[in-house]
């Protein structure tokens, strides 16, 4: 099995038992080994799953300020946990390929591997809920329609970034092109490099 479909497997996967219960509280069953690279995608797309529904939470327009600012900053810890699992899961890439000698001239690609895999979590997540749209008993036919066409362009993105993300891996793995990661560095979660925060901390 090649690395996307591996990848969309464990995806579906961690969406479908997301859905099982839908609470933005629940606590993630993971069912790979804590070790295990699968483990990594599991946990990637669990923690999507629920900030996809935090998302929607705090656009209810009739939510309390102080509800909205909790789930706003729940939404922010979960981009740096969802940042911190994407920089693990190129560390499993960077180990793995560490013995590949690039070919001269070996080109650099625009995203990493574990970037581009985490563009196809979300995308799985786009399909599952164009799909939910697609089934909606309460909807009007125009909606559907236009659902339906969503979701064809989804389904083909998804072909589409499956081809991109096993093209790459062939290529670092032949050495025809660098595998090289630049941490994010988000500065505002760093309390010694946001100004705001590190103000706060001379008074």
């Amino acid at each position: 099995m090649n690395l996307s479909s591996t990848c969309i497997n464990i995806f579906e996967k961690a969406t479908q038992e997301y859905h099982i219960n839908n609470d933005v509280n629940g606590i993630i069953q993971n069912p790979f080994l804590e070790s295990t690279f699968e483990h990594l995608l599991y946990k990637k797309n669990y923690i999507d799953a629920v900030q996809w529904h935090l998302e929607d939470i705090v656009r209810n327009p009739a939510i309390s300020p102080e509800q909205g600012l909790m789930i706003k900053r729940r939404i922010d810890q979960s981009n740096q946990d969802r940042t911190n699992l994407v920089e693990k899961i190129d560390d499993y890439f960077l180990q793995k390929y560490a013995h590949v000698e690039c070919i001269e001239n070996a080109r650099l690609n625009t995203e990493s591997p574990a970037w581009a895999i985490d563009r196809l979590s979300i995308l799985v997540l786009k399909i599952y809920h164009m799909q939910e749209e697609v089934m909606r008993k309460d909807a009007d036919s125009l909606h559907i329609q236009n659902c339906e066409s969503k979701l064809k362009i989804l389904l083909e993105q998804k072909a589409d970034l499956s081809a991109a993300i096993d093209e790459l891996i062939q290529d670092i793995a032949h050495g025809y092109k660098k595998m090289k990661v630049y941490r994010q560095m988000k500065m505002y979660n760093d309390p010694t490099l946001n100004p705001v925060l590190y103000s706060q901390s001379k008074h």
